[in-house]
């Protein structure tokens, strides 16, 4: 029989690096559900001690799968254990408490760096052979947790939010669902400053200390396969300084609005694949991390060998994204065949001064891009600084490094900046290879302390008029087999004394020719042939 082979299955199933086999869960042929240790689904009652009940006996019989089935379950943290496997059935809601009491104190960390958050309402530590599955909806109860800031509601959504409770800050700007929580930041920095601080001195400013919905410490074999997962109070699922992680055919949904509402955050994870699934969150949707600044080089875990295929993001404030944390290092990726629709960014590269670490050989082919409000692709190593300037840092191990990154057969349609590449001056983004991308965008190409970047079989299709190519302070670059529209008068605008090696070759026919050069820029810098 003859089957139709996917266009890019060999590249699929051979990545251009040694990826080793993922290992999958084992557990055991043994069942057990919760209705038998008194748990009930009636939304009302807390089945906390029922489910742990379940899944306590699953494991001294060796391990198995804990059977939720449908109903509205309600609890509080479900804490795993090893051999288990938690299995929804159709129709299973598990809607987790909004009860602070309910969520423990514990060591963790929080955005790269060690914290004391609340326990997570799914949480895993320390275990080997764990899987979610089937088709339930894991409900964090987010909306008790998150601040909301102003300016991201509609004013009849802001008056319902203020009306329904909580408190407002004095700038009027962000609601919090209490006083607490507004005022825990300054508790919070006061005791991690002082090394004789105990997890209870954090009890005041527990609302504060909002979990992620599902928190997977240093775990090995894990799957999650096609339950929903919504409403984090903050990051979607995290998976920490864990390896061999499976997740296949998962929703996960965060409000647009929500504060650091991320989907998926792997970090310092190994040997990892998602696949076959969607993410409409309100932060970065699929997002790989390896600690923050000095953490995470001391940990020095860095976050490899990931495959990501067949995804899509609805919103998010990227689609696929690595940094900002990646102070560990980020090596070995492959993306492909995914679709970000409605996303601020599309692909998204971001660091800072400070963070250190090298993102390198990473691959990423076959990507739909549609209605991005911002970058289609974008590598800012000026994150959440207001503006960058041409003074040259000291290079040290505080320095990010971003090279070798190859993206291939890219489309998007419709964008603010088709392609952005923002280095530092004292470490240029090196490395970055372009092939036969297609892009509608308000603006097409914008480059800034980069070397070694070549763009070929490139098509843009500027809304703006002005150059098609800005750089800036950059070298070797070579754009070859550029297509854009006649309409445009400039091709390139080059600038900075360290612009040189800047090689525009075949370019179509019908283009622009008009090259403008700073004055600071030397005579040869730019060749037009």
């Amino acid at each position: 029989m003859n089957h139709t082979v996917h266009s890019d299955a060999a590249y699929e199933s051979n990545p251009p690096f040694d990826m080793p086999e993922i290992e999958l869960p084992n557990i055991p042929e043994y069942n057990v559900i919760i209705t038998d240790f008194g748990a009930r689904g009636d939304g009302i009652t807390k089945n906390t001690e029922a489910i742990a009940k379940a899944i306590e006996a699953c494991a001294a019989a060796g391990g198995g799968t804990v059977v939720i089935p449908s109903g509205v379950w309600l609890t509080g943290p479900i804490v795993f254990k090893s051999r288990i496997r938690l299995h929804t059935e159709p129709g299973a809601v598990i809607r987790f408490s909004s009860d602070y009491a309910d969520y423990p104190l514990i060591e963790s960390n929080f955005e790269g760096l060690p914290a004391v958050r609340c326990m997570s309402p799914l949480f895993a530590e320390r275990l080997e052979d764990i899987a979610i599955t089937g088709g339930g909806i894991f409900d964090g109860a987010g909306d008790a947790w998150r601040p909301v800031k102003k300016f991201k509601m509609t004013e009849l959504q802001w008056g319902k939010l203020t009306a329904s409770g909580g408190v407002v800050d004095a700038d009027g700007e962000i609601w919090w669902p209490s006083e607490a929580a507004m005022n825990g930041a300054a508790t919070v920095n006061r005791l991690r400053k002082q090394s004789t601080a105990a997890l209870a001195d954090y009890e005041p400013v527990k609302a504060y200390l909002r979990p992620v919905l599902l928190s997977f410490r240093e775990c090995r074999r894990v799957l999650l396969d096609g339950p929903t997962f919504q409403k984090s109070p903050g990051w979607c699922l995290h998976h920490w300084v864990s390896e061999h992680i499976t997740i296949r055919g998962v929703t996960v949904r965060n409000p647009w609005y929500s504060q650091n509402g991320d989907g998926l955050d792997l970090e310092s994870c190994r040997y990892a694949q998602v696949t076959d699934s969607v993410f409409d969150v309100g932060d970065d949707a699929i997002c790989i991390k390896s600690g923050k600044d000095e953490a995470g080089r001391k940990l020095g875990k860095p976050c490899e060998y990931v495959v990501v295929r067949h995804c899509t993001v609805y919103h998010g404030h990227g689609g696929f994204v690595i940094g900002s944390e990646m102070s560990g290092g980020v090596r070995h990726m492959l993306v492909s065949d995914c679709s970000f629709v409605g996303t601020d960014v599309g692909l998204r590269f971001k660091s800072t001064r400070g963070r250190g670490g090298v993102v390198e050989q990473v691959y990423i082919r076959n990507i739909r891009m549609k209605d991005i409000a911002r970058e289609a692709i974008t590598f800012n190593m000026y994150y959440e600084v207001k503006a960058d300037t041409d003074a040259a840092a000291e290079v040290n191990e505080g320095t990010p490094r971003f090279r070798d990154i190859f993206i291939e057969d890219a489309v998007c349609a419709g964008a603010e900046t088709g392609i952005q590449l923002k280095g530092l001056p004292e470490m240029p983004i090196r490395g970055i290879h372009l092939q036969r991308v297609c892009i509608e965008a308000q603006r097409a190409i914008e480059c800034s302390n980069a070397e070694n970047i070549s763009m070929s079989e490139v098509t843009v299709v500027p809304k703006e008029e002005g150059p098609v190519a800005r750089i800036h302070n950059s070298r070797d670059i070579l754009i070859e087999k550029l297509s854009c529209p006649a309409r445009q008068e400039v091709l390139l605008h080059a600038t900075g004394e360290r612009t040189a090696g800047i090689d525009l070759r075949a370019v179509s026919a019908g283009a622009p020719a008009a090259v403008i050069l700073g004055e600071e820029v030397t005579a040869g810098a730019v060749k037009l042939q």
